[in-house]
């Protein structure tokens, strides 16, 4: 008895000993930096009534007291940037002490793929083994936040690597290359300890990233912010109404493209596997419907079969001879269905499916290996090759985003799981790079990415927080002119929000590649955005970090004189007597690729032998334009247009 009593007592001890300890936000870890001359704010939980937080900076220690549940907080001021390593320590009878802290410059980086693409990883960098071998900054520190979604706003990030690391060949592989370059660039500039934090996801949209309370003012999200609250944020109902909106909405399920008596000759026909940007539907995001027959040999009949699909980009719902047989929320997920017996009959049998794709390429990928409808192993029917397809209702035309439920590109589910637990954390500023996923979607992008970045400077608490953003490189088959492109739009979208204060945009329209979304050409877009914080944030008033701006145009006889400005930070134009990527319109709005030349630092001269008379010019205006009207240092004057048709 006496023994029982002993190990109960010891089990006691041991766990006031597990409680009795003091806690931080995840991203408080040794090794991080923190803003220099800012107000650094702990909080936490403890045990003890009185807390003691004492950095070697301060003279003297700071005392606060927990309240009834063991919350306390604390504010300490932060001295200038200095190459020492600090300590902080936090005690209410337990210490938690924080080693090697650094004291600088912090930056946040965001987005989606082309910010995220590491190093080495699935990224693969140009020269990435050499850039790893000499990733060795002490006075670099990494954060990097793990990718996770939430409904609510969330207290603490999940975070990568253990914390906050030291720049070195050991975490750098799997870090945002262009974070990274950025990072290093200010080192190189300023010789102070920066602090960069890596959080973003690949094919995000920016809804995703902005705060409920902010995106509530965006045309277009009041209605389902308004719902998500009536069904207090509980996902599976929401999932449910999402659902019940969409086959409302969508064409093809409203007149049920799914059915066996379909006449679809009229259909498209794509190549299986494959993404349907590629067959004929460019740049098209929202519900595509694909069909096809199947021969099922008789000994089938009436037998269960399995229908693999592979990987769908994004969600889909799976048809066999009219009849639903399963759905798959996301392209990470494997779209493997059991067909019932009852619906198996010899001879022709009839697939549909409905694939929702929220941004990207859209379609079937995976293996051709993995496309298929089987009895057993032994007994495999390949689904690989001519399927039909029709595209039934655009993502702008759909009243709600999908089901939130894994769901990445639900509005708010970043801001709340990414950068609301971090905002009481003080920073110097953001970089992003962000966009693709929203092309097609250009004026309500507008206003949204304006709202993005006024509602982060809100939350951090800087109405005038640098933001500094990359403008869409260019991108799929090279064209001069292409005056509907949605690519354009969106960049010029992005442009727009340089009507706010202490904003700056990084020219990117040269770096492109026609076959891959992911340029690997991060280390010189790096040096591109680190020289706008460079000039604008650190006062290096002889870093130049912008081209020459369009500012007006006037018609001389059959030429358009293009007129730029020369603005604080920009260099004069390289002068070149045939330069690609203008085109030129008449009166009948009739587009055709022109001849330019630069005259002066500050004028280019347009005109084109068909265009008697002309009245709209526009350059780099197309997916992919051929650009090379730049300045000495290789920046790059942005696409712009003189018309508004």
């Amino acid at each position: 008895m006496k023994r029982i009593i002993t190990v109960l007592m010891m089990s006691c001890l041991a766990f006031v000993a597990m409680q009795a300890r003091i806690t931080l936000p995840s991203h408080f870890t040794s090794n991080m930096v923190v803003q220099q001359q800012s107000t650094l704010h702990l909080k936490g939980t403890a045990t003890g009534r009185d807390i003691t937080v004492k950095a070697s900076w301060m003279k003297a220690p700071v005392t606060v007291s927990a309240d009834a549940s063991g919350r306390w907080k604390a504010d300490i001021a932060t001295p200038k940037a200095s190459l020492k390593a600090h300590q902080i320590s936090i005690s209410d009878g337990e210490e938690l002490r924080l080693e090697n802290v650094l004291v600088g410059e912090v930056w946040l980086g965001s987005g989606q793929s082309n910010m995220e693409m590491p190093v080495a990883g699935w990224g693969k960098i140009l020269n990435y083994e050499q850039e790893i071998a000499d990733a060795q900054f002490p006075m670099i520190r990494l954060l990097q936040v793990q990718k996770t979604t939430a409904l609510k706003k969330q207290d603490e990030a999940v975070l990568n690597m253990g914390g906050w690391q030291e720049c070195s060949p050991e975490y750098i592989p799997e870090f945002s290359a262009l974070a990274y370059f950025f990072a290093r660039r200010l080192w190189e500039e300023l010789k102070v300890p920066i602090g960069i934090i890596d959080d973003d996801w690949g094919g995000t949209v920016a809804e995703a990233w902005t705060s409920g309370e902010a995106l509530g003012d965006v045309q277009g999200f009041q209605t389902l912010l308004q719902k998500i609250k009536e069904l207090n944020y509980d996902a599976d109902a929401i999932a449910a109404w999402c659902d019940a909106e969409i086959d409302r909405t969508d064409t093809g399920t409203a007149s049920e493209w799914q059915r066996t008596s379909l006449d679809d000759s009229s259909w498209l026909t794509m190549q299986i596997p494959g993404a349907w940007e590629n067959a004929g539907l460019d740049s098209f995001d929202g519900i595509v419907w694909f069909r096809r027959t199947v021969e099922i040999p008789a000994e089938w009949a009436g037998k269960d079969l399995t229908l693999s699909l592979s990987n769908v980009d994004d969600m889909n719902i799976a048809f066999w001879n009219g009849q639903k047989v399963g759905a798959t929320p996301d392209i990470s997920t494997k779209t493997l269905y059991t067909i019932p017996g009852a619906l198996v009959k010899a001879g022709t049998n009839y697939i549909g499916l409905r694939v929702f794709d929220t941004g990207g390429a859209g379609g079937l990928t995976g293996a051709e290996q993995e496309i298929y409808v089987q009895l057993d192993d032994a007994h495999r029917l390949s689904l690989a090759g001519t399927w039909r397809m029709k595209a039934s209702t655009s993502l702008v035309d759909l009243p709600v985003t999908p089901s939130p439920q894994g769901n990445a590109n639900y509005p708010t589910v970043l801001y709340n799981a990414m950068i609301h637990p971090l905002v009481d954390f003080p920073i110097r500023g953001f970089i992003w790079y962000q966009g693709c996923s929203n092309v097609g979607r250009s004026r309500q992008y507008e206003g949204l990415f304006q709202t993005l970045i006024q509602d982060w400077r809100s939350r951090f608490g800087n109405p005038d927080m640098p933001f500094y953003f990359v403008q869409l490189a260019n991108y799929l088959a090279p064209n001069n002119c292409q005056p509907d492109s949605e690519w354009a739009l969106l960049r010029e979208a992005q442009a727009h929000a340089l009507c706010l204060n202490n904003t700056g945009m990084a020219v990117n329209i040269d770096l492109g590649d026609a076959a891959d979304i992911h340029p690997k050409t991060k280390r010189e877009l790096g040096r591109r955005l680190a020289a706008i914080a460079l000039h604008n944030t650190y006062n290096k008033k002889k870093t130049a970090f912008t081209a020459p701006v369009y500012e007006s145009f006037g018609v001389k006889g059959n030429e358009v004189h293009i007129q730029f400005s020369l603005p604080e930070g920009s260099e004069p134009l390289v002068q070149e007597d045939n330069l690609p990527g203008f085109i030129i319109a008449g009166p009948d709005q009739q587009w055709h690729a022109a001849t330019a030349r630069t005259v002066g630092n500050d004028e280019v001269v347009v005109s084109c032998p068909e265009v008697t008379y002309p009245v709209a010019v526009r350059y780099g205006w197309a997916d992919n334009p051929t650009c090379t009207l730049r300045t000495a240092s290789n920046l790059h004057v942005a696409p712009f247009r003189t018309d508004r048709w």
